[in-house]
């Protein structure tokens, strides 16, 4: 075999996990790393991947001496993580992550009846989404479109998981690392709160107007809440004031009040779609959404 051959097919196992080099690792060793640096118990690990929990341990001390590096620190009376565990444990998810997506995406586009699933938050759509739909129809490489509501950190991990194609997103709250995306939408911010509230009758507020009140404001403070019922339910209460993008109108529940915010910080509502997709169908999704966006503008600075 020549020499460039046999390079070129090396470099190719090893992308696979297959490497015949020292210092290679197979995907099997690296989901039982995985299991390991998550319980961080042996015995569980075994249990969750359904294996003895002595041949576990023999193929985490087998992928250390490859790596000539030490991945469980074992001395105390629990197992920790050393600084390469760490490492390893990080590319390891990422690895796993991306090998489930990938499997789950070419899985869904060998179906006899290719659809594209899109993901988004109820009123997520900047408003878009019936205009899009109709006229999406209309394109030649269309396909039938399947919509998933879904919480607001479900769209990017259905993303990341290959369960969707494409989804709304909205930025700069959401991270679009590892996806394209093109911008649809660029949106004021609204101040949510109970409908008695002092600035509930304000024409419009200022962010200091915001701070000045008692009222904690979201996402400055306890930006761990997340869930949009839950988020409208602190503000009927009149513990939160809430700043979200000026299309949560559409959805707002009687008991609350919407005052623009004019110096909020931007939101741009955007389609999201995994890195160097080639898929006909969603290019023509988004650029039908894009052409859409662009005859219907919606900007910050159109507030009231």
């Amino acid at each position: 075999m020549p020499e460039a051959h046999h390079r070129s097919q090396a470099r190719g196992q090893h992308r696979l996990g297959l490497s015949p080099y020292p210092d290679g690792m197979e995907t099997r060793e690296l989901a039982y790393f995985a299991a390991v640096a998550e319980e961080l118990h042996f015995g569980r690990a075994a249990e969750r991947l359904g294996m003895a929990q002595p041949p576990l341990s023999r193929a985490i001390q087998k992928l250390e001496r490859r790596l000539g590096v030490t991945l469980i620190d074992r001395s105390g009376r629990t197992i920790a993580l050393t600084p390469a565990g760490e490492v390893l444990a990080e590319e390891a998810a990422k690895v796993l992550d991306a090998l489930a997506a990938a499997t789950e995406r070419t899985r869904r586009a060998g179906r006899a009846a290719p659809r594209l699933v899109v993901a988004l938050k109820p009123g997520g759509d900047g408003g878009l989404l019936p205009a899009l739909l109709d006229a999406y129809r209309a394109d030649p490489d269309a396909v039938e479109v399947e919509l998933v509501l879904c919480a607001v950190a479900e769209r990017a991990r259905m993303l990341r998981d290959g369960r969707a194609d494409v989804a709304f997103l909205h930025s700069p709250y959401e991270d679009l690392t590892g996806f394209d995306s093109e911008p649809l939408r660029v949106e004021g911010g609204v101040a949510i709160m109970r409908s008695g509230h002092p600035l509930a009758d304000r024409a419009f507020v200022r962010q200091a107007d915001l701070d000045g009140d008692p009222t904690p404001c979201w996402p400055a403070r306890h930006p761990e809440i997340t869930d949009p019922a839950t988020l409208m339910q602190l503000s009927a209460l009149g513990r939160l004031i809430v700043v979200a993008p000026e299309s949560v109108r559409e959805q707002l529940r009687r008991d609350l009040a919407c005052v623009p915010v004019l110096d909020a910080p931007p939101t741009t509502v955007v389609l999201a779609w995994p890195e160097r997709t080639r898929s006909r169908a969603l290019a023509a999704f988004v650029r039908t959404a894009a052409a859409l966006a662009e005859r219907r503008p919606f900007y910050a600075d159109d507030q009231p």
